[in-house]
This record gives C-alpha cells, sequence and structure tokens, in this order.
C-alpha cells in the first residue's frame, strides 16, 4: 500500500511525502496570554490586559490558520533501514525481587491468621486484667464488662450508671462487651501482623510499648468529646496496663509465626500464569524415544 501524495517512478522512495498541518505558534500564544490573564488576577490589572490582547490575537491568528482552508505542508520521507541484531545467544533471566531494605519494603510477611491469633490471644491477656481490676478495685468482675458495653450507650443512658448498676450482670451488656472486645482486638492483631515486619530489630518494642502509648494517648484525647462520664470512670492506669498486656502478648504470638513471602514483586504475568519469555523458568522436557 503506497502513501497518497507517493511519487511513482524510478526515484519514487526518496520522493515520497506525506501531508500534513502547518506549523504555527499561536497556540504557544494563546497559552501565555491565558498564563499572564490568570497571573494579572494576583498582581496588577495591566498584565491581565496584556494577557487578554495576546489571547485574543492568538485565537484570530489559530482560526485564520484553518479557515476557510487548512493550511498544509509536504514532508518528506526518509527510509532508513534498521536492522535488528542481537548479540546474545540465549534468554536472559530477569530478577524481579532484588535485595530491598526490609525496613521500607519486607519481602516477607505474616500471613492473616498470625495476625488473628495474636489478637485473640492478646484479647485474653486484657481481660485478664480488667476483670482483676474490677475485682480489685471494684469488688466486682461485671464492672469493666459494663464499662466498655458503655462504650455504645448513649450520653443520657451513661449517666444513668451508677454504682449498682455498673458492678450488676446484665446479658446484654456482657454480650456487646464481648463482641466489642473480640472485634477490636482481631483488627488490631491484623495491623499487628502487617506492621511488625517493617522493623524486624525489636518487634516487640513495637507491639508492647510503642503501639499502646500511641493509641492510649489517642483514646485519652478523644473519649472526653465521645463520652464525658465514661471518661471519668475509666481507671487510665490500669487501662493503659492492659495495652500494655495486649500489645506484648500479641506482638510474642505474631512473631512465632511463620513468614510467608509477599508477591507484590512478581510481574502480573507470573502471577497469572502465563508464559513470558525471559520471566518463566524455562521447562526441562525429555525428549521420548519411539
Amino acid at each position: 500500500m503506497s502513501l497518497p501524495n507517493e511519487q511513482s517512478g524510478p526515484n519514487s522512495a526518496s520522493a515520497a511525502t506525506v501531508h500534513l498541518p502547518a506549523p504555527t505558534a499561536w497556540p504557544i500564544v494563546l497559552a501565555f496570554g491565558f498564563t499572564l490573564l490568570i497571573a494579572g488576577l494576583l498582581t496588577d490589572v495591566s498584565i491581565t490586559i496584556l494577557g487578554a490582547i495576546l489571547a485574543i490575537v492568538a485565537c484570530v491568528g489559530w482560526f485564520l490558520d484553518v479557515f476557510p482552508h487548512e493550511q498544509h505542508v509536504q514532508v518528506a520521507i526518509a527510509d532508513v533501514p534498521v536492522e535488528i541484531v542481537s548479540t546474545r545467544h540465549k534468554v536472559q533471566r530477569l530478577e524481579f525481587a532484588p535485595e530491598l531494605p526490609r525496613a521500607l519494603l519486607p519481602l516477607e510477611t505474616y500471613p492473616v491468621s498470625a495476625g488473628i491469633k495474636g489478637g485473640l490471644a492478646g484479647s485474653v491477656a486484657m481481660a485478664v486484667l480488667a476483670c482483676l481490676y474490677g475485682i480489685l478495685k471494684q469488688h466486682s468482675i461485671w464492672y469493666p464488662i459494663n464499662l466498655l458495653a458503655a462504650t455504645f450507650y448513649s450520653q443520657s443512658q451513661t449517666m444513668t450508671l451508677g454504682p449498682a448498676t455498673l458492678n450488676a450482670f446484665h446479658l446484654d451488656s456482657f454480650l456487646l462487651a464481648v463482641l466489642i472486645h473480640l472485634v477490636t482486638s482481631v483488627l488490631v492483631g491484623l495491623l499487628y501482623g502487617a506492621m511488625l515486619p517493617m522493623i524486624p530489630r525489636h518487634p516487640i518494642f513495637l507491639g508492647g510499648v510503642i503501639a499502646p502509648i500511641l493509641w492510649s494517648g489517642l483514646l485519652h484525647s478523644m473519649l472526653d468529646l465521645i463520652n464525658p462520664l465514661l471518661n471519668q470512670k475509666v481507671d487510665w492506669y490500669w487501662f493503659i496496663a492492659s495495652q500494655f498486656a495486649f500489645g506484648i502478648v500479641a506482638g510474642l504470638v505474631v512473631v512465632r509465626q511463620q513468614r510467608v513471602p509477599v508477591k507484590q514483586f512478581i510481574p502480573f504475568a507470573v502471577r497469572a500464569g502465563i508464559e513470558t519469555p525471559g520471566a518463566m523458568a524455562q521447562k526441562q522436557r525429555e525428549d521420548r524415544q519411539p
């Protein structure tokens, strides 16, 4: 197939041309005019006037380039043959997972089951300290359970919580507290599983000290806004101690689990099982003799 403006003859290869729009500077002038137009809003009105004049002149000049007939030029085509030469005699295998700093991008992480196990184990440790606080300080094991369930109570309901109510057993409060405790513990355990591989040198220090201090301070600053009366009833010393117990136990359980390599460095073609030259491992086939 030949080009529309290709000439025939012995010198047709060198005389071939292509029909292209004529080059013009009006688009750049128009862009510069709009730039001055906007810049004048922050500087001086004279800059805005200059930008408006340039924009109008550029619009008129650009319009005249295409009306009543579009301006075109003939551009000669240079036929340069391309030779593809390879110096390699075999396919080179690519390395998709080079050594990277694990503190920035870990090559291995914990499975989801590790985070769930750590969260459940930490929830037991935190529940033991919370119940111990209720027995020693409030003389009732149900006090911390009812106090945890009161997180979802309205302000009017929380104001009616007296010592007798908090020290008594309530089935609805017990079920609500268990649900809150398990859900939050599993979510934090999953966060531990994703976070601890990023700091492999001191995982227990991060999970048992730094993280509990951070979220205890966050809760201390927010609980007064969410429920002021509940904030007054919480014993923050025992609360922080229970957070430390959760962090240490959950961190120990998570770091003892078997790590799995991450797949984010592997290309999609390899993960999908597509045989890509240079990426897939070469298959060993045995020639069968008839």
